[in-house]
């Protein structure tokens, strides 16, 4: 079963760091997918910019809405994310927990819906 792991932390935590720490989290986190692709758990993921470079988008009643800054403001901001290969939840919990910037927030754990297929509307075969 697929699992995203949605990394947070609080941003001033990070910018705290000096460069040698930040480099040194970040090694980590490379080591730690190397790990877990070579445990066949890791099947995707990707670190994000800093909340300061997001924009939002809605669309309202036909109109397209755009803001800059992340959707919610929060303490945490989403960091990144990890798309993992696990047995269950118990075991995509164990995977979450050695995820390096845990020790520095929250890695929320989700199991990934899959859509359906597309219907086949107007397709006369």
């Amino acid at each position: 079963m697929q699992y995203a792991a949605l990394v947070y932390y609080q941003q001033s935590l990070i910018d705290a760091m000096t460069e040698p720490q930040w480099h040194d989290l970040n090694q980590e986190c490379v080591a730690g997918v190397a790990r877990l692709t070579q445990e066949g758990h890791f099947l995707g993921g990707q670190a994000l910019q800093s909340v300061d470079t997001a924009t939002s988008v809605r669309v309202r009643d036909g109109e397209t809405l755009i803001s800059d800054g992340p959707f919610a403001e929060t303490k945490e901001q989403l960091a990144g994310f990890y798309l993992l290969e696990a047995r269950d939840l118990d075991e995509a919990l164990r995977l979450a927990s050695r995820i390096p910037p845990a020790r520095f927030g929250t890695i929320e754990v989700r199991p990934v819906r899959q859509l359906p297929p597309l219907d086949n509307q107007g397709d006369d075969g």
